[in-house]
């Protein structure tokens, strides 16, 4: 079939090669440069962890949004002039994590998509000629004491009752592992599965190269809408010429929501605000990913750098970024790696903020459009679009081919939103 694949991030680039393999005839719309700055797939963390389970809205979030909004230094950070526009989605993402119940059951979906993330991608990284962006040898997640952890006993619940396997870390043994991190920090726990992507900008970008050179099109541009007929799906319309088509895959990141609205769903998609700061390798390098309790960042050795990603903001997408997020990030790094303790120069430091297409019950969608199943969504990925594109790309082109999905979509359908 011919099939318009609609943004080249981590999703649409993943499902481009494979519809590939399926022996589709694949055209990639996308208006920027695939990896490139702008795309939210760049400045993510880099993770690949099967323990990205746990939701971003928990049971008791409801109690802590006005010291949100009260405080700008916070690791969720709501700009008050926005919060109007913003509380429709705000009450939905908040009432998605108010109970245990809720949380696990979200858990147990994403795990759906998570499991096996770091063997997708080593898989994908060998297919594509680029193993050396994949790096398989475990995750840290660091506190200051036992105390600290079982404060999120909770989240580590949910992570162990979906078969995410972790062994806890003495200090020492932690110390060994990673040399530079501050001694205040004496409890760990590895998830020796988890992996890592040491250029996820040149990665997204090496997977749309390696789906052109395998016979996709690229056409440069930004979809405006499809035309319809009875239902069908006759062709995906740029602002330039309609491309005529048989099936379309939105995975346009933010910039999905209108599109979905012109094939029948409404969906409430909001772009989480995240920002990350690299420092360069001769200042600081480290030797592991690592997640530090008290300052919920992942700080992943790239090869540009000691990248520290994080915090969430939410306001308008056109907003101006405010980059003391940046610098609180920076400031937690210090906090966390001897090295960082000492003078260095500030300016050298990498800052960047994008936008993470995020749905309000913390779960993607994926599957077909409601007023047209010839349009596949593939969007709202949130915090684990990196994780979970290749298993989404599968999903969607099982969907396409008219194969059954290794994932039941049934609970990412957008028409949850309609019930």
């Amino acid at each position: 079939m011919r099939v318009v694949v609609i943004g080249a991030g981590i999703v649409g680039a993943s499902t481009a090669v494979e519809l590939l393999r399926d022996g589709h005839d694949v055209t990639i719309v996308e208006p920027e440069t695939p990896g490139g700055r702008q795309a939210a797939s760049y400045g993510n963390s880099g993770w690949l962890s099967p323990a990205s389970v746990v939701p971003m809205s928990m049971p008791g979030l409801w109690k802590k949004v006005p010291g949100y909004i009260a405080d700008p230094t916070g690791p969720l950070a709501i700009r008050w002039r926005y919060l109007l526009g913003l509380a429709p989605w705000l009450l939905r993402f908040v009432a998605a994590g108010s109970t245990v119940p809720k949380v696990e059951r979200t858990a147990a979906i994403l795990s759906s998509l998570l499991h096996d993330c770091p063997e997708r991608h080593a898989a994908l990284a060998d297919e594509i000629g680029r193993p050396d962006l994949i790096v398989r040898k475990g995750l840290i997640y660091v506190y200051t004491d036992r105390a600290a952890f079982q404060q999120e006993a909770l989240a580590w619940r949910l992570r162990a009752d979906n078969g995410v396997a972790f062994r806890e870390l003495s200090g020492q043994e932690l110390a060994a592992l990673e040399p530079d991190l501050l001694p205040r920090y004496t409890f760990a726990t590895l998830v020796e599965k988890g992996g890592h992507c040491v250029d996820p900008g040149g990665y997204v970008g090496a997977i749309a190269a390696h789906a052109i050179a395998k016979g996709a099109k690229r056409v440069t541009g930004q979809v405006t809408g499809f035309d319809l007929a009875g239902g069908r799906l006759r062709a995906v319309r740029t602002e330039k010429a309609a491309l005529a088509c048989d099936k379309a895959v939105i995975a346009a990141g933010i910039r999905s929501k209108s599109l979905a609205t012109a094939v029948g769903d409404n969906v409430p998609l909001q772009s989480e605000r995240g920002y990350h700061v690299v420092i360069p390798p001769d200042i600081a390098r480290g030797a592991m990913p690592i997640m530090p309790g008290d300052g919920k960042m992942g700080n992943n050795p790239t090869r540009a750098g000691l990248r520290i990603a994080g915090q969430v903001e939410l306001a308008d997408v056109d907003a101006a970024p405010d980059w003391k997020r940046a610098d609180i990030l920076l400031g937690h790094a210090k906090r966390a790696y001897g090295k960082l303790s000492k003078s260095f120069d500030e300016s050298r430091i990498d800052r960047w903020m994008g936008h993470r297409p995020s749905m309000a019950d913390g779960l993607p969608v994926i599957g077909p459009a409601s007023a047209c199943a010839d349009v596949i969504h593939a969007f709202g990925h949130g915090h684990v679009g990196l994780a979970t594109g290749p298993a989404t790309a599968r999903i969607v082109a099982d969907l396409i081919g008219n194969n059954v999905p290794h994932v039941d979509v049934a609970p990412l359908s957008a028409a949850r939103f309609k019930r």
